[in-house]
């Protein structure tokens, strides 16, 4: 069995906050406001998603799989092919970074 590394990529990401939502937005085409407010979902207590405000935020993201929750602070990236996908902070950490 031999060893493989996986090819450098350069992939475009924005992480989800509220600062950054218009970019996330714009960056995924999801989650326009409408009226004023943000087309948004939150976390509930039970890690699902839906209307009740609570203190964080999220977006579902269209993927080749099926709509995907992108949590705040984890990263919106859409790929060499230009599909998107939502990446936990800690994966997005070990697994990318910056290109100047």
């Amino acid at each position: 069995m031999g060893k493989y590394r996986k090819k450098p990529v350069v992939i475009d990401a924005v992480q989800l906050q509220w600062d950054t939502w218009d970019e996330v937005c714009y960056h995924a085409d999801v989650g326009r406001l409408v009226d004023g407010k943000p087309e948004l979902t939150y976390i509930q207590p039970d890690g699902t998603h839906g209307d009740s405000c609570t203190d964080e935020l999220g977006l579902l993201i269209p993927t080749l799989e099926g709509l995907m929750l992108a949590r705040e602070g984890g990263w919106v990236i859409r790929s060499v092919k230009g599909e998107l996908y939502p990446c936990k902070p800690d994966i997005f950490e070990v697994t990318y970074e910056l290109v100047e």
